[in-house]
């Protein structure tokens, strides 16, 4: 199933940045180490932000209606 796939793919990048971002906080790194930890982040990042886009075509797809875009107000019941 690639949908399940790309949704495991954003959410381990995700965690895996956040990660990255915590060991980079507490300084503890050598600069080599933050160097490819940063390098790491852009990579991440970059799959995150193509994954976003992905997701926000298909949703913007799903509210096409007859060509035309459709906003339907939100009930919450």
């Amino acid at each position: 199933m690639p949908r399940k796939k790309s949704l495991n793919s954003f959410e381990d990048a995700l965690k895996e940045l956040e990660t990255l971002v915590d060991q980079m906080e507490q300084g503890d790194l050598t600069l080599e180490e933050s160097l490819k930890s940063f390098e790491r982040g852009v990579k991440l990042t970059r799959t995150c932000q193509t994954a976003l886009q992905e997701a926000e075509q298909k949703v913007q797809i799903l509210l096409e209606k007859n060509g035309e875009q459709s906003l339907e107000a939100f009930t919450d019941e």
